[in-house]
């Protein structure tokens, strides 16, 4: 699976290109309960794909704010706080719950033993 983040650069935090595509990123062993990883798309852009007590949920990887990666946050449950200024965002629907912003959300699903991301 490459979860390995490509970039902080918080002038680098567009939203990924939606192409209706279906990526496979790897299988759900390789990313543990509660923990959260950057996921390199083929255009350059970047998710953050989180394992919330193991349901996979997707969202588009920097915070709105300022363009913190949010794979380096603290997750807790279904809520992952940005490092840099605390904004909080609800992993499943992308709404923000101290601010009046919003992720883009992405469907996963896992089929064949993968974990599968639309974009």
């Amino acid at each position: 699976m490459h979860m390995q983040s490509f970039s902080t650069d918080p002038d680098n935090f567009s939203k990924p290109r939606r192409t209706g595509e279906t990526i496979t990123v790897g299988s759900p062993e390789e990313l543990r309960l509660g923990r959260c990883a950057s996921i390199q798309l083929p255009d350059g852009g970047e998710l953050a794909l989180f394992n919330v007590d193991g349901e996979f949920h997707a969202t588009e990887n920097f915070c709105p704010h300022k363009g913190a990666p949010l794979t380096e946050g603290t997750l807790s449950g279904h809520v992952i706080e940005c490092q840099w200024h605390g904004w909080q965002f609800d992993v499943r629907s992308g709404e923000c719950l101290t601010a009046r912003a919003k992720l883009e959300v992405y469907p996963v699903t896992i089929e064949d033993g993968l974990i599968k991301i639309e974009i």
